[in-house]
């Protein structure tokens, strides 16, 4: 089996520090996804910002899927990468690239890549990142609309 890699890109008109947070906000990620829980794992105790080497826990809504996360970079306003290591899908590598859009607003590009492909799969990635990317850009919108 071949690897597949999928792209997706969306725009806010929300500032990149916003998006970033949205991003780094794992209680956040259920008004915004399909997910039912996107729980960080820190030691009992401990609270302190999300950073590199990471784990998170994700549960699916549908079917309740879980998957383990470990998150890979973090370059603020800018980066956010990850690879899930384990759950259903525990060959992909994925990041959220933010840049400043030309009058203003963030251009937000989120790939994918997999290890195993299969063309029925392939194409419910595809359209499942499309639509992470866009509630992304939506709810950060929506953060900046309830703080103006």
């Amino acid at each position: 089996m071949s690897s597949f890699a999928v792209t997706a890109a969306s725009r806010s008109s929300a500032p990149a520090a916003v998006v970033y947070a949205v991003l780094l906000d794992a209680d956040s990620w259920p008004s915004w996804t399909s997910y039912y829980e996107v729980e960080m794992e820190f030691p009992a105790g401990v609270e302190r910002p999300v950073r590199a080497g990471d784990h998170r826990t994700i549960r699916s809504r549908l079917g309740r899927v879980s998957c383990r996360e470990r998150i890979v970079e973090l370059v603020p306003n800018q980066r956010f990468s990850y690879e899930q290591d384990a759950g259903p899908l525990a060959s992909l590598h994925g990041a959220v690239n933010l840049t400043g859009a030309p009058h203003g607003g963030t251009e937000i590009t989120w790939s994918a890549t997999y290890r195993h492909t299969l063309p029925l799969l392939d194409t419910i990635r595809r359209r499942r990142l499309q639509v992470l990317v866009d509630d992304l850009a939506s709810y950060a919108n929506s953060v900046v609309s309830r703080h103006s």
